[in-house]
């Protein structure tokens, strides 16, 4: 079923996932959920938003998060975006934000809405693409892990000089799927106020991405949005 829902490049890496039994269990949960009248965020045309926004062959950038924001009406299928207007920032992109501000003198903060840097080619792939309304990491576990870890090998596999952005112990366990000798891989603390005083400040993520780009003959990432 829901294979229809994602681009053309991604599709012939990934069509038979979508026949797995653990897809199918996943699906079967996701339906019986809605049954129940459970919210689950986001919209379901934007369960795959981040393939969407960024096809297999433009992959030149790949950022990692967890789930989808839980509250009605941010998550849009972006890790850390979430769709405008929303005051406050997550705490996460806050941060994230002024990290890019001491990296590269980039202010951000207008604006939640990172769409313009999938569109440049930065995979900002959650591990766990839905979510319940109100319930962070309900849908922990359910098999979509799985998937998005394919979504990974497939990058690993398929795209030359990925920068591989792993922030945090939870991502940075998926670097057992990426080829160092073929892709760059920045592992620092995760952007969350819990843990962003271990290292995260003065990492320069964005800078050292566009470095390596430039050195691999692709072009940079305009992270001003």
């Amino acid at each position: 079923m829901y294979h229809n829902l994602i681009e053309k490049t991604w599709k012939p890496a990934l069509k038979d996932e979508f026949n797995q039994a653990y897809m199918q269990k996943l699906e079967a949960f996701l339906m019986k959920e809605k049954a129940s009248n459970k919210n689950i965020l986001p919209k379901e045309e934007l369960w795959f938003n981040a393939l969407n926004s960024t096809p297999l062959t433009q992959v030149k950038v790949l950022i990692l998060g967890q789930d989808p924001y839980p509250t009605l009406g941010h998550a849009h299928g972006l890790a850390f975006s979430a769709l405008d207007p929303i005051k406050p920032l997550p705490k996460s992109l806050v941060n994230i934000y002024k990290e890019l501000k001491s990296d590269l003198s980039i202010n951000n903060i207008h604006t939640a809405n990172l769409q313009p840097w999938a569109e440049q080619g930065v995979l900002l792939l959650n591990a766990v693409l839905t979510v319940e309304e109100g319930k962070a990491n309900a849908h922990k576990n359910k098999g979509w892990e799985t998937f998005t870890d394919k979504v990974i090998q497939v990058v690993n596999a398929e795209c030359s000089n990925v920068v591989f952005i792993l922030w945090g112990a939870y991502a940075q366990k998926k670097a057992k799927f990426i080829n160092e000798a073929k892709h760059l891989i920045i592992k620092d603390p995760h952007p969350s106020p819990l843990s962003a005083y271990r290292g995260f400040w003065g990492s320069k993520p964005f800078s050292k991405t566009n470095t390596y780009l430039k050195k691999n003959h692709k072009a940079v990432i305009q992270w001003q949005l």
